[in-house]
């Protein structure tokens, strides 16, 4: 694509995003007034930013150099990018019903009244005569998407859950909190690795009488040279012995007694000695560890009954939508909840014990009261976190003095995503939005990496991968694009729409596209689903 073609597409996606503010209609967003704070909160204090950790940055109407017009991309609802429908077309992935067909980032002082705020259906408002639109509150508070990833990791490794010793049948993907160090050597003795004869001394050898020499069995009795006796796998040598011959590598003469290899005899051969594999005192597993299958076995090889491991983070989700179903086929406009049934599995394979999700519909007391009885570690909702007369997460979080750590992330879809921490040491919640495919790029950008750092688990390396095609990018947002891996390349999947999952539920992982797009071969970052295939694109994942 040539510069001035790259212009003369973003003049034009421009002047889609103008009509369809003009269409849609915005309204001035309050700033979220923390308690004590009369009169709002100060505008240097308002946004988290990711390197400090404190607040900082302009508040929510300053305008942003050269953004006298509206910011492509900025509005409520997920802007139309190059090769997706067009705004009100009837193809699927226009917004469901229950997911905000406004996404702002801003948040707002109470739940506005639909009768005098104008709100002329449930997701949607228009604005009075000269208002400003509030896509430019939603771009002065949009946290980077790397930013805002970075965080959300760094809070949850600032919040450690304390360890506990658990019994190695309790212990399966736990994440180690202290390293297993051998407490003995591996093997412990000398060990015959194949069935067969053990031999003294060079041959022909002596065949010595008696069952022969069995694994579990006690001390043995020193074999002389020139010897030789039955063995089976596992058992232990006995002193002075030379090597194993395999039975298939042997002849025995019954008649004289003696025993001939079939090959040539190297000391030492198919012995397992003494600390082979380790000694005692050496580092089998480091701090951070997730136990795995065969994390545990070697811990009971090494002689352990327990490990001390970090708890898995309990999280709680909460599903809001008086127009959800969680059975049967949509109807009435009533569509079926997608993200009840998809989140706690997800969250499982990256290590947490989750509630079954409860579903709170849009009640903003049920909600207040589900967030301070909450004992989890994290919380997370569905849905409610725009502006519209019933999305309820901003003003339930400043009524319950939360701090909002993050509120809208420059990323599609899903930008009207919040992280948030609760008031007086209480848990962590993430505001996801309601559409299906927008969640899960919350789920992937702030949950994630939140419940990972929590668990103690360490960040997958990062790794990039050629696109086998042109993929067309956000004006100014990252986008995350489902992804399946073909030879060395990634293929962009379609239906990637953010009211979609038939794109995810196909992928292997997402693309993290730059603002602008990127062309054919470029490298872009992949993140990979946790049920992902661990070659070759993950060495030594697991979920």
């Amino acid at each position: 694509m040539t510069a001035h073609e790259g212009d003369a597409r973003a003049a034009e996606e421009e002047r889609a995003v103008e009509q369809a503010l003009a269409l849609v209609g915005r309204q001035p967003q309050t700033g979220h007034l923390p308690p004590g704070r009369p009169g709002g909160a100060d505008p240097a204090s308002s946004s988290l930013t990711a390197e400090q950790g404190t607040c900082a940055g302009p508040p929510p109407d300053a305008p942003r150099p050269g953004a006298d017009s509206p910011v492509p991309g900025s509005s409520a609802t997920e802007a139309p990018v190059p090769g997706s429908p067009t705004p009100g077309s009837p193809t699927p992935g226009s917004p469901m019903p229950g997911s905000s067909a406004q996404e702002p980032g801003a948040p707002v002082k109470s739940a506005p009244d639909a009768s005098a705020s104008g709100f002329s259906s449930r997701r949607g408002n228009s604005s009075p005569p000269g208002a400003r639109p509030a896509s430019h509150a939603h771009r002065a508070r949009a946290t980077a998407w790397a930013g805002a990833r970075a965080l959300a990791e760094r809070i949850g490794r600032t919040a450690p859950l304390a360890a506990h010793r658990l019994p190695l049948d309790r212990a399966l993907g736990h994440v180690l909190a202290e390293a297993v160090v051998a407490l003995t050597d591996l093997p412990s003795f000398d060990t015959s690795a194949m069935d067969g004869w053990v031999v003294a001394g060079p041959g022909p050898w002596s065949v010595r009488e008696g069952m022969g020499l069995l694994a579990g069995r006690g001390s043995v009795q020193p074999l002389p040279d020139g010897h030789a006796l039955r063995i089976a796998t596992g058992a232990r040598l006995p002193a002075d012995a030379t090597a194993v011959i395999r039975s298939e590598h042997a002849h025995c003469d019954e008649a004289k007694g003696l025993l001939h290899a079939t090959r040539g005899v190297v000391p030492g051969q198919d012995i397992r000695p003494r600390g082979q594999e380790c000694r005692s005192g050496d580092e089998l597993l480091p701090v951070g560890t997730v136990v795995t299958p065969p994390v545990l076995g070697l811990a009971a090889a090494a002689g352990y009954d327990a490990v001390v491991a970090v708890p898995r983070p309990r999280v709680d989700v909460l599903v809001l939508g008086d127009e959800l179903l969680t059975a049967g086929l949509p109807r009435e406009g009533l569509i079926r909840d997608a993200l009840g049934p998809m989140l706690a599995p997800w969250l499982r394979a990256l290590g947490a014990e989750v509630s079954g999700p409860r579903r709170l519909g849009d009640d903003a007391e049920a909600l207040r009261q589900a967030l301070i009885s909450s004992d989890a570690d994290l919380i997370l909702t569905t849905g409610g976190t725009a502006a519209g007369p019933v999305d309820h997460v901003h003003p339930v979080l400043a009524e319950i003095g939360a701090e909002l750590l993050v509120d809208g992330v420059a990323v599609r879809p899903g930008h009207p995503m919040l992280l948030a921490r609760l008031a007086d040491g209480g848990p962590c919640l993430v505001g996801l939005p309601g559409n299906p495919l927008a969640a899960v790029s919350g789920l992937l950008t702030l949950a994630e990496p939140l419940v990972r750092g929590i668990a103690g688990r360490a960040a997958q390396e990062p790794y990039r991968a050629p696109v086998h095609e042109e993929v067309h990018g956000h004006p100014h947002d990252t986008r995350l694009i489902p992804v399946i891996h073909r030879g060395d390349r990634v293929v962009p999947l379609h239906y990637n729409g953010p009211a979609m999952l038939r794109g995810i539920a196909a992928a292997d992982g997402l693309a993290v596209v730059p603002p602008g797009g990127v062309r054919s071969g470029t490298e872009v970052e992949i993140l990979d689903l946790p049920w992902a295939s661990a070659a070759p694109w993950t060495e030594g994942c697991f979920t």
